[in-house]
C-alpha cells in the first residue's frame, strides 16, 4: 500500500492512473498534478467512473523545482512517476533529490534547443540518488521499457549471449485523421525527423532519417513499411550487452504520414529554431503540435492493433548453437479504448509505468542510484504484463532474419 504523485495529463498519464486505480492493493492513493489542472480533473473524473476510486489533482509547473519540492512535501509519495515532457525530467529529478523522494520516468531527457535524446544527463544523477538513499528507473514505457525487459528476459530464458537485435515498433491503428501522432507531436516528429543511429560493432553508426525502408509482415496488422531510426534504449541495451554485434530499431510509418511530414519538414514547420511573428517569438514545431490533434483525443476513432516486439540472435542458453527468438505483444486500440478511454499507443507505454511503479513501490525491484530497466530482474515485470493488458508470446524462429 502506497501513495504516488502522478506528473503529467496526456493520454499516456491517463492510462497509467487507470491501471493504477485498479490496483488499489498496491496504489492506496494517487494524486495527479500538471501544468493544465482541468485536464487532471478529466482523467480523475474518468477514473472515478470507471474504478470508483478518487485522485486528488493538483496545478503545476513541473519545472519550477521549488514548487515540486513543496508539492511532494505536501503529498507525501513514496514514489514520483513522471510522465511529463522529457525536458522535464531533470527538474523533476532535482525536485525528488531535494525530498528524498524516489522516481520513475518513461522516456529519457532531451534539452529543448536540441533534438537529442541521450542517458548521460540522467545517469550523471547516480551518485547523487546513490547518496540520498533513493532510487531512480528510468524508461518504465514500452520503447524503452518492455523492449529492454523482453531482452533481458530472452537473455535469462533463451540466449546465453545477444550478437543481434532487431526491436521492431508497428502502429496498425487507423484514427481517421489527415496527419495526426499517437503521442506528443513534438517529440514524435522530433524523434522521426533526427538523423538515424544504430549499433554494430561497438559503436552507433548514424544514417540520414528515414533512409532505410524494409517491408515486413506483422501479425495481426499485415505487411507494413518500417524505417530505422534512432531510439534511446539501444544506448542502455548496448551499455548493458556489450557483446552485441548489432542493434537496430524499426518503427511503422504510413505512406500519407510520411508525405505529410515531408511537406512539413519542406516548409520549416518541423524546425525547433525560434522565428519572430507579428513581434512574438515562436517555435515552428510547438505551434505545429499545438493545431495537431491530440493523441489523448483520437481513442474513440482509432481501428486496429499495435504489434511491438523484439527478434534476438544469439548462441543458445542450453548450448544447442545460434538460435533466433521472437518476442512481441499485440494490443488492440478498441480493447484500449474500452477499458480506459485511450488509445493503444498511450496504453502500451501507461501500462507499463504503472507495471515499473508496482515494481518499486513493492520492493521487488529496490537499489540505491539511477538504473535503467535492463539492471532489474525481468521475470516479475513480465508476469505482470500478462496479468495487466500486455500478455506476450515468444516464438523460435528457423533462423536470423536479415532486412
Amino acid at each position: 500500500m502506497s501513495t504516488v504523485l502522478v506528473i503529467g495529463a496526456g493520454g499516456v498519464s491517463s492510462v497509467c492512473v487507470h491501471k493504477m486505480a485498479f490496483n488499489p492493493d498496491i496504489f492506496s492513493s494517487i494524486h495527479l498534478a500538471s501544468r493544465t489542472k482541468s485536464k487532471c480533473d478529466a482523467i480523475a473524473a474518468s477514473v472515478k467512473e470507471r474504478c470508483g476510486v478518487d485522485v486528488a489533482t493538483y496545478e503545476i509547473d513541473a519545472e519550477e523545482v521549488p514548487a515540486m519540492v513543496n508539492l511532494i512535501r505536501k503529498v507525501q509519495p513514496s514514489l514520483v512517476v513522471n510522465l511529463a515532457l522529457p525536458y522535464q525530467d531533470l527538474p523533476i529529478m532535482d525536485a525528488c533529490l531535494e525530498a528524498g523522494v524516489s522516481y520513475l520516468d518513461t522516456a529519457n531527457y532531451e534539452p529543448k534547443d536540441e533534438a537529442k535524446f541521450e542517458y548521460h544527463w540522467q545517469w550523471a544523477y547516480h551518485d547523487r540518488f546513490k547518496q540520498a538513499g533513493i532510487m531512480a528507473l528510468l524508461g518504465s514505457g514500452f520503447d524503452p521499457g518492455v523492449t529492454s525487459v523482453f531482452t533481458m528476459w530472452l537473455k535469462k530464458h533463451k540466449l546465453k549471449t545477444i550478437r543481434t537485435l532487431d526491436i521492431l515498433d508497428c502502429n496498425g491503428g487507423d484514427h481517421g485523421q489527415h496527419f495526426a501522432t499517437n503521442f506528443n507531436p513534438e517529440i514524435n516528429i522530433r524523434e522521426v525527423t533526427a538523423p538515424a543511429r544504430h549499433w554494430e560493432n561497438g559503436e552507433f553508426v548514424e544514417t540520414p532519417a528515414m533512409a532505410h525502408k524494409v517491408e515486413f509482415d506483422f501479425e495481426a496488422v499485415g505487411p507494413k513499411n518500417m524505417y530505422m531510426m534512432y531510439h534511446e534504449e539501444l544506448e542502455s541495451l548496448a551499455k548493458f550487452n556489450p557483446e552485441m554485434e548489432r542493434a537496430r530499431f524499426w518503427m511503422t510509418f504510413g505512406d500519407a504520414y510520411i508525405t505529410h511530414l515531408t511537406v512539413l519538414q519542406n516548409v520549416g514547420m518541423t524546425s525547433i529554431e525560434p522565428i519572430k511573428y507579428k513581434g512574438v517569438e515562436i517555435i515552428p514545431l510547438q505551434f505545429l503540435a499545438a493545431v495537431l490533434p491530440k493523441p489523448e483525443t483520437l481513442g474513440e476513432t482509432t481501428k486496429g492493433n499495435t504489434n511491438i516486439g523484439c527478434i534476438a540472435t544469439g548462441e543458445a542458453l542450453d548450448g544447442s548453437g545460434e538460435k533466433t527468438f521472437y518476442i512481441k505483444n499485440i494490443c488492440s486500440h478498441e480493447a484500449a479504448y474500452e477499458e480506459t478511454g485511450n488509445q493503444a499507443v498511450s496504453y502500451t507505454t501507461g501500462v507499463p509505468a504503472m507495471i515499473g511503479s508496482a515494481m518499486m513501490v513493492q520492493g521487488i525491484w529496490s537499489g540505491e542510484g539511477v538504473f535503467n530497466m535492463e539492471e532489474m530482474d525481468p521475470d516479475p515485470f513480465m508476469d505482470m504484463l500478462n496479468q495487466h493488458g500486455l500478455p506476450w508470446t515468444v516464438e523460435e524462429l528457423d533462423g536470423p532474419v536479415e532486412f
